[in-house]
Formats: C-alpha cells, sequence, structure tokens
C-alpha cells in the first residue's frame, strides 16, 4: 500500500453515466483475484483495519463496506455498481456514501482508480503497494498489478526528461488479457475446423 495521498473528490470524478462492471482483478504475483496475498476477505479486512489504526485512521463500517465488496467480487467495479450494491444492502444508501468512502480508501492506498476504465480495485498487497504499474485489458478490463520498481523508475526518468510532470503515482498500460486473447482465436479455430476438408477414410 502507497503512503497516504490526497484524493479529495477523485472518485467523485469517476463516477461513470452508467453502471456496470470491468473484469477480474488479477496480479502479476498469482494472488487471488481482490484478495491481498491470497487472504481470505474477512483476513484482508483485519489487515486493513490494523494497517489504518496504525495510521491514527478508522475503517468505518460504511468503508469497511466499500471494501468488502470490492474484495468479495474480485473485479474492478464502477462507483454506480457499487452503489446499487449498498442499496441492496442499506436501502437509505445515497451516493456520496460511496463517493465518501472511494475518497478514503483511495487516499490510503487501499484501493486502486483505473483511470482508462473508470473504475476501482483492491490493491492486492495491501499493506505495501508499491506497484506503481497497472496493466489493463481494454477489451474486458482485466487488471494486472506489477512490481517493477527499476522499470517504473526508469520509465519516470524517461518522461522526465521529456518535460513532462507524471500526474499520477500509477502507470497504466493497455492491453489485451490471455483471456480475451483465447476468446478472439477460438471462433477463428472454430471456423477453420468446420471448414477443414475431412480426410477420404
Amino acid at each position: 500500500m502507497k503512503n497516504a495521498k490526497p484524493a479529495a473528490n477523485a472518485a467523485h470524478s469517476a463516477i461513470p453515466a452508467k453502471a456496470d462492471r470491468a473484469a477480474a482483478a488479477v496480479d502479476a504475483h498469482a494472488h487471488a483475484p481482490g484478495h491481498a496475498h491470497g487472504e481470505s476477505p474477512e483476513a484482508a479486512l483485519a489487515l486493513a483495519e490494523e494497517y489504518c489504526r496504525e495510521r491514527g485512521e478508522k475503517l468505518t463500517p460504511i468503508r469497511r463496506k466499500v471494501l468488502e465488496l470490492l474484495l468479495n467480487s474480485g473485479r474492478a467495479t464502477k462507483a454506480y455498481s457499487l452503489l446499487d450494491e449498498m442499496r441492496q444492502i442499506h436501502p437509505g444508501s445515497a451516493p456520496p456514501t460511496v463517493y465518501r468512502a472511494l475518497d478514503f480508501l483511495l487516499s490510503a492506498g487501499l484501493v486502486h482508480r483505473i483511470e482508462s476504465i473508470n473504475a476501482f480495485t483492491v490493491c492486492h498487497d495491501l499493506t505495501q503497494c508499491q506497484h506503481g504499474i497497472l496493466v489493463v485489458c481494454q477489451q474486458c478490463g482485466n487488471v494486472t498489478e506489477l512490481h517493477q520498481p527499476k522499470l517504473r523508475q526508469a520509465l519516470i526518468a524517461q518522461i522526465e526528461d521529456a518535460g513532462y510532470r507524471v500526474a499520477s503515482d500509477e502507470i497504466e498500460l493497455k492491453g489485451l488479457c490471455s483471456a480475451c486473447q483465447a476468446a478472439e482465436a477460438a471462433p477463428v479455430a472454430a471456423k477453420a475446423g468446420a471448414t477443414a476438408p475431412v480426410a477420404a477414410k
């Protein structure tokens, strides 16, 4: 998890016009989707609560529930989808309820905001998130976290040498995940098999 950083209104600007889900968040170290180090959601929540206490902050019931929803889904999730889920549990939930919780979770480094798909996903290393590079599938929204500090530092140096200042602590790369590659290849393979001549007996 990263050190605290200002995230005021970050979640507010990330709320999309439609409610939907992005795909499974799977990191590069074979952790279970959505769970820190493959921990159960309960263990991950306990870890997050302890971390917040150490920082002198509190994982309130609402913040805990939003984090729990992200952990249980194992998916990068849009804010309105989280709001819909919250309303199933607490019918009176209003948008600011989720927005404020996401603001806190972002500032604490417990979740990532995936800019390119306008969604949120749990950081897989809840106590020492230092990935910095997120690979996002442009077809299904699958998110993979990479821990490559030297690569990130070299990339940042190149960007700064070009006269730019990076606006985010995280770098997103776009691509096509292996599952989507396989899905694209399947119809082609099936079509090829259907048109292949049958060998004479």
